[in-house]
């Protein structure tokens, strides 16, 4: 009895003690199940990072950059063709068109779209203003459409393409700059970062291809190479570090911040100087260093352009360079710009996890098409690039140079050259009868943005962009007679045309009798020294007369001079009968 009583005492504590080891056991799993759930809910809650490597953001970014300044330029077509190549412009493009057809044998052809390829050959010439709008106009509802949508195809980018391109080619004298070359061949490989027809941030079965996106790489080492090498084989102040004691001053457009910088210490200049040749010509080289030296290029470009728009009035040239450096970023970098969870974000995040999971897209017909496609594109590219090297590494480098008529590859450079004094051209007109009347009363015209009257804070317009005030500026260390089109808008001036007026911003005959003589004079102008009494008065320049750019002429004086040159002869104000 007592041992059976013992056993169930012994069997109990048994029991006992197997139960409190299961709790033990239950507890201390139920420990690790709550440590393993609360890691599992951490990995739930951290958001999913978006893979290196892959280019979908990189392309939206892109296209928006790229609609932003066709945007620009087309808006600026808009405000200023008309004055400069229209019907009543001072260089009409229609004229300039039958000159073209008139040299390849009087008919439009292939030849003549060789020569000037534009689509202004096919359109009624009646009125050529309203063809120029419509261009204009066309142009930025497209570009204006992808920069807030974020979305293209390839319709929608050649077309922008193919509109620039009518203009350029017509422009002349007017769309000369290196930028407007810079804006085609980027344009034109914004084309092929696009499905053909669908229009979505991210088109699954149209992935950004690597080669399109090494086009823009390479386009953004050629920009630096080019202007770096230029400054190296150019001007010897770009070698002895001095450039800068007069870039800000002598530039074509300053704007107030150059002012200031001017005045920066001399060994802020020369380390503006060394930075400049370090960044145009080391830097470049990091693209082909790895995913992580190619984005300190890309951020080190940027940052440059930056500067250089804060510096000075550039048009958009400076904008535009920042475009091909986006390139140099992937999608994991440039996240930061999207919002997480929804858009074009979300659906790269999952398209990402889809292709981990192993559920990859099988190509179809039109993707290995498109394969071949971005393959030529590579290979055209190196093909074009051929003489565009040649030109690089040549002693005798030319800068912004076309080397096919489409200017799908192109050299590049800037500021060769620095003008170590600044001159103006001013405009001047008087109503007195005689020039030579030492007390005749001259009036001056001001320009919209470039310098002239003393008192007047240089302008703040990047990226927007004046033709005529630039062109004004090269006009200014040349001769009338190596500018006629100054002789031209004088006599527009003595006739009070209002076409070229509206690219004006001070007529001093506004409302009153036109001028019976008008005349250039010639000015040094130099940034006044802020803290002298000069600044005090209010002067952000000082000017001194040089002499007579060109001599007092008027309307019935000038007769022959546009004769001679098939311009039209504006109609003399009745005033004057």
């Amino acid at each position: 009895m007592a041992a059976a009583v013992g056993s169930t005492d012994t069997s109990v504590r048994k029991r006992r003690v197997d139960n409190s080891k299961a709790e033990t056991n239950s507890a201390n799993s139920s420990k690790n199940n709550g440590a393993d759930t609360g890691k599992d809910s951490e990995k739930e809650k951290k958001p999913p990072s978006l893979q290196t490597g892959t280019y979908w953001l990189t392309r939206i970014v892109l296209l928006r950059a790229v609609a932003f300044i066709y945007f620009v330029a087309f808006s600026v077509a808009y405000n200023q063709n008309k004055q400069l190549i229209g019907e009543r412009g001072l260089m009409p493009c229609k004229d300039y068109l039958n000159s073209v057809k008139r040299y390849v044998g009087g008919k439009i052809g292939t030849a003549a779209l060789a020569y000037t390829p534009s689509i202004l050959w096919f359109l009624n010439w009646n009125d050529m203003d309203a063809n120029l709008d419509a261009i204009a106009l066309l142009g930025m509802a497209l570009s204006g459409f992808v920069l807030v949508t974020g979305m293209a195809n390839m319709v929608i980018m050649v077309a922008l393409w193919v509109l620039y391109h009518s203009l350029v080619n017509v422009g002349q004298l007017w769309y000369s700059f290196g930028w407007e070359s810079q804006l085609l061949e980027t344009g034109f490989l914004a084309i092929f970062l696009c499905p053909v027809w669908t229009l979505s941030q991210v088109p699954r079965r149209c992935p950004p291809s690597l080669i399109c996106i090494w086009t823009f790489r390479w386009l953004i080492v050629r920009i630096m190479l080019g202007a770096g090498l230029i400054k190296i084989r150019g001007d010897k102040c770009w070698r002895d570090l001095t450039c800068m004691d007069y870039h800000y001053e002598t530039q074509p457009v300053p704007n107030p911040m150059s002012y200031y910088m001017h005045r920066s210490p001399w060994w802020i200049h020369r380390f503006e100087t060394l930075s400049n040749h370090f960044i145009e010509l080391i830097v470049p080289f990091f693209t082909f260093m790895g995913r992580r030296m190619c984005a300190v290029n890309g951020a080190i470009q940027i940052l440059f352009q930056v500067v250089l728009i804060v510096s000075g009035n550039l048009s958009f040239l400076n904008w535009l360079t920042i475009v091909p450096s986006l390139a140099c970023f992937d999608d994991a970098s440039l996240g930061f710009l999207f919002r997480s969870g929804c858009g074009a974000k979300k659906a790269v995040l999952d398209m990402q996890s889809k292709e981990a999971a192993g559920r990859n897209l099988k190509p179809n017909k039109g993707m290995l098409i498109r394969r071949v496609v971005n393959v030529s594109l590579g290979v055209l590219i190196g093909y074009l690039s051929i003489p565009v090297v040649m030109n690089l590494l040549s002693s005798r480098q030319m800068m912004n140079t076309s080397f096919d008529p489409l200017r799908i590859v192109n050299t590049y450079g800037a500021f060769g050259s620095i003008t170590k004094e600044r001159t103006e051209v001013i405009f001047q007109g008087t109503l007195s009868q005689d020039p030579k009347d030492p007390e005749a009363v001259w009036e001056e015209y001001q320009f919209l943005c470039k310098p002239g009257d003393v008192y007047r804070r240089p302008c703040l317009i990047s990226p927007y962009h004046y033709r005529l005030d630039w062109l004004m500026w090269f006009a200014a260390f040349q001769t009338y007679e190596q500018s006629e089109w100054v002789i031209h808008i004088a006599g527009r001036l003595l006739a009070n045309d209002s076409t070229v007026l509206s690219l004006l911003d001070h007529n001093p005959f506004q409302g009153g009798d036109a001028p019976r003589w008008v005349r250039g004079e010639h000015f040094r102008y130099k940034f006044s020294q802020p803290g002298t009494a000069s600044a005090a008065q209010g002067k952000w320049w000082l000017r001194k007369r040089i002499g007579a750019y060109f001599p007092a002429v008027d309307l019935e004086g000038l007769r022959g001079y546009f004769q001679s040159r098939n311009w039209p002869h504006p109609r003399i104000p009745h005033n004057r009968n």
